[in-house]
């Protein structure tokens, strides 16, 4: 069980620079493609007119107002950590621009909701269930918080302040308020900075107030469900497993419902077990972590597999073709993971931390950073296809405020100890045992195991130098200033080097990173006699584009050939990427012209593959993908 403190500390991503050839130049793009689009599309919509609360003409459609507070608050925080990395004037203005329509936009009382303060104004907290308040208000604090650390300025941050302090007088367990909570979390998340940013201990009670109701009898969707008028009983979802208030929080021994609902209340239950020092919910995170990983989690790291409820179903249900898996779902399992990894800086959640950001997040967005995934199945019969834009577009502006701030998930410290979780060339500004340490990393990952750290420390200090061993690495080598080192990783999986740092001093730690061919569970019944294609922490898929358009489904592996597939750079290849070749088996049509059926098997026939990472998928001429392969034989 992990310590009940958070151990470790992150580095913010302001402090970290990258400067490789895979995460800068996405940021690049990310800041110049990416946040653009994102901006255009929010005024096409409306979502940014809406808070100027002056429509002389007529209210753009409901779906655009009830989640539109969020829309815009996601981008307007992603911009701001753009911003704090790479200051820039056009962004700037456009930043300041809607910072200040969301201040003018606020009621007297404080209320900040543009649905409800043109569309509704009479339905007001009338139902948490379904209508987003509070998740809106979340991302709006969110951004609110972005915007001063990156400006420096506090009148939004006052704006959301206030807002927040108008949520706490309507809801809580004193006499008087209602004891309501969101059906979408979210604003815990925001609570609980808003709490380290003030250190006003009433937002930290708050969200502790928002998760321990949740699912507390009488059940209060449907105290107010009745107030609307409403029969419970007709909820469309027939379940409150669906927003994760089917029980309290500690009674919970499986993820259910809507997965990125799931993703965020356990990023709030993480953070409240460290701040009260709560070893139960602690232990309700490490359950419902096993509960998914040993039986819910795609290879890629999306979850949920059900379109109808955007999340969970059964136990080993991981269908590929059909996969839900949303974007937002992988980013908030990534959040989660992380906030999980800094008690005790444990490999496993680093694990799944690298998995979902370099496979299921990463798929999400096209190369060229205008086109995006809110699905990502494993397999395509070549009619699923990136989309600029969704009526509901959560995932676009998420999308952006990860790549954007990226950085935050590369390092910690801790008493005694700097911890690298993931390798990118780069540079780190940390202290730890009160010395300023300067840790440049140079490496090709995740393209190449070969990583170089030099460690600045500004005099000589004693600290431990603390590298990740992944999950998924048979073997390592380790040096210490040319010298070879011998170094066991610990339980938890980190492979430690203690010594007196001096400035120059250089490790170099080389990752075996071989192809290999991965099975699924044998109760996950959509995959048997099927295998796929890792290299390091990318997941492999084969597309159409490569094989000439043949039904995928034709092509087997040999699981004894993978050893003899071959890793090559392709600098002509979406963007640069390496590539996986080997030989598969095409089951032959030959004879089949005229038949549906025949007592006769098939030929086989050898045929050349060309396997690419999974996230790059979709990037060129529309066809079919698949990551989990036939086993020739099979």
């Amino acid at each position: 069980m992990p310590t009940v403190k958070r151990q470790l500390t992150p580095v913010p991503f302001t402090r970290v620079r990258l400067n490789d050839r895979f995460w800068a130049p996405r940021q690049e793009i990310n800041r110049r493609s990416t946040l653009p689009h994102i901006y255009q599309r929010l005024e096409e919509t409306g979502r940014i007119s809406a808070f100027d609360l002056n429509f002389t003409r007529p209210l753009p459609a409901p779906i655009v107002l009830i989640f539109g507070d969020s829309d815009v608050a996601k981008w307007l925080e992603a911009a701001c950590y753009s911003l704090a990395l790479y200051p820039e004037a056009q962004l700037s203005a456009q930043v300041e621009q809607v910072a200040e329509k969301i201040i003018r936009a606020q009621a007297p009382d404080g209320y900040l909701n543009t649905h409800f303060l043109l569309a509704q104004p009479e339905m007001r907290w009338k139902n948490l269930r379904d209508w987003h308040e509070m998740y809106c208000a979340g991302h709006l604090i969110e951004a609110a918080l972005a915007h001063h650390q990156a400006t420096g300025e506090t009148r939004l941050l006052e704006a959301l302040r206030r807002y927040a302090d108008h949520i706490g007088e309507t809801f809580g367990a004193e006499p008087g308020k209602k004891r309501g909570y969101c059906g979408h979390p979210e604003i815990e998340l925001a609570l609980v900075r808003l709490y380290h940013a003030t250190q006003e201990r009433r937002y930290l009670e708050m969200a502790k107030f928002f998760v321990e109701e949740r699912g507390a009898q009488p059940h209060y969707y449907d105290l107010e469900a009745r107030l609307r008028g409403e029969d419970p009983a007709s909820y469309w979802a027939k379940s409150y497993e669906y927003c994760q208030a089917h029980l309290p929080i500690r009674q919970q021994d499986k993820v259910v419902g809507h997965a990125v609902r799931a993703m965020y209340l356990l990023c709030a239950a993480a953070d409240l077990a460290h701040e009260y020092a709560d070893e139960t919910l602690l232990a309700t995170c490490e359950r419902l972590w096993h509960n998914l990983v040993t039986r819910r989690l795609y290879l890629t790291g999306g979850i949920g597999p059900s379109s109808r409820n955007e999340g969970f179903t059964l136990d080993y249900d991981l269908p590929d073709e059909t996969a839900y898996a949303e974007t937002c779902a992988a980013i908030g399992l990534l959040l989660w993971n992380h906030r999980l990894l800094q008690f005790n800086g444990d490999r496993k959640y680093a694990d799944v931390l690298e998995r979902s950001l370099y496979n299921g997040i990463l798929s999400g967005v096209s190369l060229d950073g205008v086109r995006f995934f809110y699905e990502n199945p494993l397999a395509s019969a070549g009619d699923h296809h990136r989309s600029d834009w969704f009526n509901c577009p959560c995932c676009p502006p998420n999308l952006a405020r990860l790549i954007a701030s990226v950085g935050n998930y590369f390092y910690s410290t801790s008493p005694g100890a700097v911890w690298v979780h993931l390798f990118a060339s780069g540079e780190a500004e940390l202290a730890v045992e009160g010395s300023a340490v300067r840790l440049v990393q140079r490496s090709d990952y995740p393209w190449s195991g070969e990583v170089t750290l030099e460690v600045h420390p500004s005099q000589p200090a004693v600290f431990d130098l603390r590298l990740r061993l992944p999950g998924w690495c048979p073997g390592y080598r380790l040096s210490l200033n040319g010298a070879p080192l011998q170094v066991d990783a610990g339980s938890e999986g980190y492979l430690s080097i203690q010594r007196e740092w001096r400035a120059g001093d250089q490790v170099h730690y080389e990752l075996a990173m071989p192809i290999q061919a991965v099975w699924a569970n044998p109760a996950v019944p959509q995959l048997q006699g099927r295998l796929a294609l890792q290299r390091g922490p990318l997941v492999y898929c084969l597309e159409g584009v490569d094989h000439q358009d043949v039904l995928l489904d034709r092509i087997a592996i040999a699981p004894e050939r993978v050893a003899e597939f071959q890793a090559e750079w392709r600098p002509d290849l979406l963007g640069g990427v390496m590539a996986i070749r080997g030989a598969g088996a095409l089951t032959s049509a030959q004879g089949w012209e005229d038949a549906l059926y025949r007592s006769a098997p098939p030929a086989t026939e050898d045929f050349p593959l060309t396997a690419v990472p999974y996230y790059a998928w979709d990037n060129r001429s529309p066809g079919g993908m698949r990551v989990w392969l036939r086993t020739a034989g099979r």
